[in-house]
């Protein structure tokens, strides 16, 4: 298996594994000021990106066609059903990972043209997966919810903090 597949599944497995260990009212819950958005509206956001990428016509993938289902974010069992869907497709990919994609994407001035190889575009999804896993760390620390993964939202590359 490709090193992207096995990093970007190593990656969504933590979602697996958050899923496994919350309940709809935590999946669902704004009450965290300033922005008010739930776990589950993360965790959809991310699954959606990875929905476009593996939803390839021909060369184009379109990143603004994302479905956005409501349930994905209030329903654990529907949003576990999304991913391993999701990473059932990642794992059995058989695209050329080499190969130039053309993404649909609007940055802040609308929808641009983006040419990519399917690989950056799967290592950029990875990095947006991890942030996105950083902003719902502090959702669940407000929330007053220990994740026990000690690297969940932590980039790979982020230096660990030593002990004194």
């Amino acid at each position: 298996m490709d090193i992207i597949i096995e990093s970007t599944l190593h990656t969504l497995k933590k979602s697996q594994y958050l899923l496994d260990n919350l309940d709809d009212d935590i999946l669902g819950n704004t009450s965290v000021s300033p922005y008010n958005s739930s776990i589950g509206s993360h965790l959809r956001h991310i699954l959606d990106f990875y929905d476009c990428i593996l939803n390839i016509k021909d060369t184009y993938i379109d990143l603004t066609a994302r479905r956005r289902d409501h349930k994905i974010e209030t329903c654990c069992n529907s949003a576990k059903d999304y991913l391993l869907s999701l990473m059932d497709k990642l794992a059995h990919l058989d695209e050329n990972l080499d190969k130039t994609v053309r993404v649909i994407d609007d940055l802040g001035l609308g929808k641009t043209e983006i040419l990519y190889t399917l690989s950056a575009l799967l290592a950029q999804a990875n990095s947006h997966t991890i942030h996105h896993y950083a902003i719902i760390n502090y959702i669940l620390d407000r929330l007053g919810i220990i994740m026990n993964d000690n690297d969940f939202g932590y980039n790979p590359t982020t230096p660990k903090q030593t002990a004194h």
